[in-house]
Formats: structure tokens, sequence, C-alpha cells
């Protein structure tokens, strides 16, 4: 393996009870292991000690290759294969694992957004947009799509309807029906009427309403039930996120979306970048997986 990490000679040098002669004279061209291998050979027991401890020891382990460096943690992981790297992601802070984002580009994370399930991509709209702003920058065959889905509540959509203006409600009986309303009817017997329609022309009716009390339908069902939001097209959201804001505000609001989710995005990213990623895991953690779970990489390093 050819890694050269920055090593702490100075801890190496109180550690082994080596004087700084004999380090400048014998020693200035060797790395930290081969200094401990040459010592222990000489019967240094410090050293011999030293060996035999360096697999079990957390802190010896951060203070010898100065792990706190992300530069040595990088060089660690980099010369260890890419599947390998996975195994890290899941150990990993969510702030750390939302800070790799930011190596895709916009058109990237939006096919991300596009793949995730619905909730999770309703959670990272809502921490960008008002229910408010969502509706009102919403197309109109969203809206209608949204009214007229097989997964919404009639009954709900019924209630929220009273609220429309009795203009409104009667320009929707007339324009499916054919006919004018004669009488005068309040708020209530006018959607009782909308209620008798037929399931086409129910649908027509919702259909044919101006996009102002659409929007306004729309928005008192959202606001009531806040799942209703994952009837828009995935497509329709990240349309909108790339027309109104920037890169900066997406990352920061991907921050709400699982983990699980988070770490699949991740693993797309080249090697070389995966272990900068990796690199912001905590020192003592990133030690401790090290020698749990990859001590023969470690013993590399220190016997090459």
């Amino acid at each position: 393996m050819s890694i050269v990490i920055d090593t702490d000679l100075s801890y190496l040098v109180s550690r082994l009870c080596i004087s700084e002669t004999k380090l400048q004279e014998q020693y200035s061209d060797m790395t930290a292991e081969e200094i401990i291998k040459a010592e222990a050979s000489q019967g240094n027991q410090a050293a011999i000690e030293l060996a035999k401890e360096i697999l079990n020891n957390t802190t010896l382990i951060i203070e010898l290759f100065k792990l706190a460096d992300a530069n040595n943690k990088y060089l660690i992981l980099y010369s260890m294969p890419e599947s390998e790297l996975y195994a890290f992601l899941p150990q990993m802070e969510k702030s750390d694992l939302n800070y790799g984002l930011n190596f895709f580009t916009m058109d990237k994370l939006l096919k991300f957004l596009e793949d995730l399930p619905p909730e999770q991509l309703v959670k990272t709209v809502f921490e960008m947009f008002s229910k408010d702003e969502i509706v009102s920058l919403m197309p109109n065959d969203q809206l209608d799509k949204f009214l007229t889905s097989t997964d919404m509540d009639k009954d709900k959509v019924l209630k929220h309807l009273q609220s429309i203006p009795a203009e409104y409600l009667v320009q929707m009986l007339e324009t499916v029906t054919g006919e004018q309303v004669q009488e005068e009817l309040n708020a209530y017997d006018l959607t009782k009427k909308i209620a008798q329609l037929g399931p086409l022309q129910y649908k027509d009716a919702l259909l044919s309403m101006e996009t102002t009390q659409k929007q306004q339908l729309v928005l008192a069902l959202g606001k009531e039930y806040d799942e209703y939001f994952q009837l828009f097209d995935a497509h329709a959201y990240t349309s909108i996120i790339n027309r109104e804001k920037q890169k900066p505000d997406l990352v920061r609001a991907m921050n709400v979306i699982e983990p699980e989710f988070i770490i699949k995005m991740l693993e797309e990213l080249p090697k070389d970048l995966l272990s900068y990623v990796i690199t912001q895991i905590d020192t003592e953690q990133f030690a401790e997986i090290m020698m749990s779970e990859h001590p023969e990489v470690l013993a590399e390093i220190i016997l090459k």
C-alpha cells in the first residue's frame, strides 16, 4: 500500500524515549511506523509495547496518525476499496451526510428529489415554500389533478366548496348541466346540488372552476390535510424549485430527508469525493470503526 500519512513524531519521541539527536541522525528519513519497527528490533521495550498496543488504543491511533487532520483520514479512506466506504455512511451524523449533497449539480439533486417517496419530497418542499406559495405556483393542470384524484375524499371537497362564493358555484352547475339555476340558493344548498351530480359531471364541474377558485379550494384542503400535497406530481415540484430557488436553498432544505435516502444519493459520488465526505465523521468514531472493522488497513499502514 502506497500511503504516507502525517504522523505525530513529537508524540512518538516522547512515547519511545528517543532523543532529538537520535531522531535527527538515525531516523530523519523514516516514517513513524518504520521508527517503531526499528526501535522494537533494538529491544526498546516501549516500542515493543507500542507495536502491540497500537491497534487497540483509540487515543493512540488518533494521536499517532493525527486523525484530527481530515487529510489523514482522507488518505486512509482513499486507500480502501470503494465498496468498503459505504459502510461508514450509516454511522455519520445527519448534518455531515447532508454536507455531501453540495458535490452534486442542481439537476442531479432535483432528479434525486423526483425519486424520493412523496412524503419525503413534500417535507423538503415545505422547508422552502409556504403552502400558499406552493398552491400559487402550481400550474392549472396540477390543481385539476389534485381535485379530481381518486385519492381525494369527495366529502372533504364538498365541505370546503361551501366557502366558495355562491356565484361561482352557480357557474359550475350551469356549465355542466347546461341549465340556468333559477332560484337564489346559498353556498350550502348549491354544494348539495353539486354533490348530486353524476361522477363525470361532478368532475367536469370542478375542472370548470376559475383558477383563483381552484387555488382557494386546493389551499383549504391542503391546509387541513398535509398529506394531500403528495397528490401533486414530483416533476411539478422540481420545476418550481428549479425556477424559484438556488442550490444552497435546496441543500439546506434536504436536511429533513431521512438519512437512508441521503445515503443512497451519496453512494453515487465518485470515490475521491465520497472519501472526502466521510472525513467529516467524528474523529474518535472514525478511529473506532477502523480498529473494529478494518484493522487490516491500519496494520498494513503500520507495517508497510
